[in-house]
């Protein structure tokens, strides 16, 4: 994000303009407040929607035809900067109003939760990672902006880029994964696609990455739970995708709701101020996560909400979502000196700076024309993307015997209510999909020509038809049991303590697999699931995450072989859930896991991932040989050549590692250091490329500084983190 001379000083001059109540009314995000008979905040009510204490369908109705104070009068009055609405001629209105009818003409930035697609609803974040490809992140971002700014939002709270290494927490769903480096690319990517085209004021909205800092950490994987972590492991693993984020220009930042060692980051001057906005370079703001700014009272940091404000403003948080204290309280410190004006001059040049880059100031509207487009459907090229992104995102776990792909001649029993179910296929925080754009895996093994019989039996939550499994087993060549996690299962305020199939889905697949017919289990699911039963048992297993609105027509393909799975897992896959918290890029140790009793180890499971980091099957098979390394000029160039030695083509990822074997702290046995999709053709070989830059081999010490140390490196290339071919190389920097 940068302006102009010209844009800054138009930013100055207003500035000088405002009175301490205008610029206080900046720092304010307002949310629609439901009154009448449902009588809770727009925030709650999201929530009551994300949690499954209330359906869709619910909440559309809701909205509907509940009376909504849209605090109309508080934007005459300049004490809206910011408003919440998905409701593009209420937006039009109210900006009419901010435009027109308040003292400054100020415009109104209005957010809104578009974390993986709007109405074109792509997969969840930690399947899209599975793709790892940067062009669909930048494209499927891009789509969400024009889309969003259709609607006359203009700010994305949005990408996640939280680091996850604990499946128990829900919102692993809603970021990219466990590895810092797929993150940070991630992270780059869709602040292109949200940012970049300029072509049009419809075309890019501001970005809001979030959770600033350490929320995938949270202890024992419980949403909102404290976080506690050395430097260098805040350095190394959390904070590279924010690093990105700023580095490519991202609008605003969202802070988290946990403390970090004891301070909670809606009040932590030195992440906010030193890092986020020092170090990292951030020139818009940064907004609170829903009421958080309250919630440092019961954190224990803030005496009352008066307190809380007054440490907030004085961290950095430059805007408060929802709770009104900045409104209520800024003022009386401002004037006693508490909180000083260069504070408050400093948040409110960052939220007209962000304004005024996304030219709200010439025009906030969005014309009728384009509001009765979207009403009419989505464009052929939004699906489009949808169907590709999907496509991407699934990840082949297994598949003994090549049982998959099925034939369209196969008599298919389609086993699972998730099967037949178009609501469930976005995922957590899908805000805007429509259910006419939703294809059940059922609609897409029938559309695409399956001869498809199709039992409910059961599903995540309830009982189990097991006299209808029978009858599934009975008139199939195979079976296809659609099993996993509701929506709701995961995303916000969904942690759990069992990670395994919930409900009595294994039971369902016992059942089905007693008969002997050849059962694949196709997961629907928000997190990585353990699996160490399913993977002993079952021959085949497709890991299609949520994948969106298309996922039906994306699964029907992978599993009838039009396409062939080509995604490697964002996150590794525990046998167990006392595995967790379980990631490839662990440090060493001094006694390794292994069959020795006094190493680390546990008695009763594995000590490592079921399913690594990386890892993905295909319909084909790859070859690596002949991997070479050189060091030319400040870079090292590594080649390997990739054969297709299967008889279908396929797109295989080649992932490059290294191991700093030696060095002053204790580094991971393993590290991601770039990737690479290749296509090939049954019987083709290429000779691919990395050239990985010298300065990218440190890592950060216990006092934040890079550090680049002389010693050994190893190497690797191939098709995960736990297989390839390896070099070793001494280096002197």
């Amino acid at each position: 994000m940068t302006l102009t001379q010209e844009q800054k000083q138009f930013v100055e001059d207003l500035l000088g303009r405002m009175t301490l109540e205008e610029k206080i009314g900046q720092m304010n995000q307002e949310s629609p407040s439901i009154v009448g008979g449902f009588d809770v905040p727009f925030s709650e009510l999201i929530e009551m929607l994300t949690d499954g204490r209330i359906s869709q369908e619910e909440f559309g109705r809701i909205m509907a035809s509940a009376k909504q104070d849209l605090h109309e009068d508080d934007i005459r009055a300049g004490r809206v900067g910011s408003m919440m609405v998905n409701d593009p001629r209420q937006n039009n209105t109210l900006q009419k109003i901010a435009m027109e009818e308040s003292r400054l003409g100020i415009p109104l930035i209005i957010g809104f939760d578009v974390i993986h697609g709007f109405r074109s609803v792509f997969p969840i974040a930690i399947a899209e990672a599975c793709s790892f490809d940067d062009d669909l992140f930048e494209s499927t971002a891009h789509m969400a902006a024009v889309e969003s700014r259709a609607h006359g939002i203009n700010w994305n709270f949005a990408p996640m880029i939280d680091a996850a290494r604990d499946s128990r927490w829900g919102r692993v769903s809603e970021g990219p994964g466990e590895d810092p480096l797929l993150g940070s690319r991630f992270a780059r990517a869709k602040i292109r696609g949200l940012q970049n085209d300029h072509s049009s004021p419809l075309n890019y909205v501001a970005a809001c990455t979030k959770h600033f800092v350490a929320y995938g950490a949270c202890e024992s994987g419980r949403d909102y739970n404290t976080t506690s972590m050395s430097v260098s492991q805040l350095y190394n693993v959390y904070l590279p995708a924010f690093r990105a984020a700023m580095e490519e220009g991202a609008a605003t930042v969202m802070a988290a709701f946990n403390d970090l060692n004891g301070v909670p980051c809606t009040v932590n001057r030195h992440l906010l101020r030193d890092i986020l906005k020092g170090e990292f370079g951030l020139e818009g703001f940064v907004v609170s996560d829903a009421n958080a700014i309250r919630e440092c009272v019961s954190h224990g940091i803030a005496e009352d909400e008066r307190d809380a404000g007054v440490q907030a403003a004085l961290a950095g948080m430059d805007m408060d979502m929802g709770t009104h204290i900045y409104l209520e309280h800024l003022k009386a410190e401002a004037e006693k000196g508490t909180v000083p004006m260069e504070v408050i001059d400093e948040a409110v040049r960052r939220i007209l700076s962000v304004k005024v880059w996304l030219g709200l100031f010439e025009d906030p509207f969005v014309p009728e024309e384009l509001i009765a487009a979207y009403e009419k459907g989505l464009p052929e090229a939004h699906v489009g993307l949808c169907r590709r992104a999907a496509n991407e995102s699934m990840v082949l776990l297994k598949n003994d015997n090549h049982l998959l792909p099925l034939s369209r001649g196969q008599k298919i029993s389609l086993v699972g209510n998730l099967a037949d179910n178009p609501d469930e296929v976005c995922g957590a925080w899908a805000m805007a999909w429509k259910r006419e754009d939703c294809v059940s895996v059922r609609a897409g093994l029938e559309a695409a020509g399956a001869q498809v019989s199709y039992y409910p039996c059961g599903g995540p939550e309830g009982e189990i038809d097991l006299e209808e499994a029978d009858r599934a087993c009975e008139n199939a060549d195979v079976i296809v049991a659609v099993v996993g996690e509701t929506d709701a299962m995961s995303g916000e305020a969904s942690s759990r303590t069992d990670t395994t199939l919930p409900g009595r889905q294994r039971e369902l697949l016992e059942r089905l697999l007693r008969s002997g017919k050849p059962v694949v289990a196709v997961l629907m699911n928000g997190r990585p699931l353990a699996l160490g039963w399913e993977a002993e048992h079952v021959p085949a297993i497709l890991e299609a995450w949520h994948l969106g609105i298309r996922m039906g027509d994306a699964v029907a393909a992978a599993l009838l072989g039009d396409v062939n799975p080509s995604g490697k897992l964002s996150s590794s896959f525990p046998y167990v859930t006392g595995q967790c918290p379980l990631y490839y890029n662990h440090p060493s140790t001094g006694r390794p896991g292994s069959k020795s009793k006094f190493t680390s180890r546990y008695l009763d499971a594995p000590w490592d991932a079921l399913y690594p980091f990386g890892h993905g099957l295909s319909y084909t098979s790859f070859a690596y040989d002949d991997m070479q390394v050189h060091k030319i000029g400040q870079c090292l160039e590594f080649t390997v050549r990739i054969r297709n030695t299967g008889e279908r083509a396929g797109t295989e990822i080649a992932q490059l590692y290294m191991q700093d074997v030696s060095a002053s702290l204790v580094r991971p046995v393993r590290e991601l250091k770039d990737y690479r999709r290749v296509e090939l053709k049954p019987g083709e070989e290429k000779k691919i490329t990395f050239v990985l830059p010298l300065d990218a081999l440190g890592f950060y010490d216990n006092e934040g500084k890079y550090r680049l140390e002389d010693g050994l490196f190893r190497f690797t290339i191939g098709p995960s983190s736990r297989e390839g071919l390896s070099k070793e190389l001494r280096l002197t920097f």
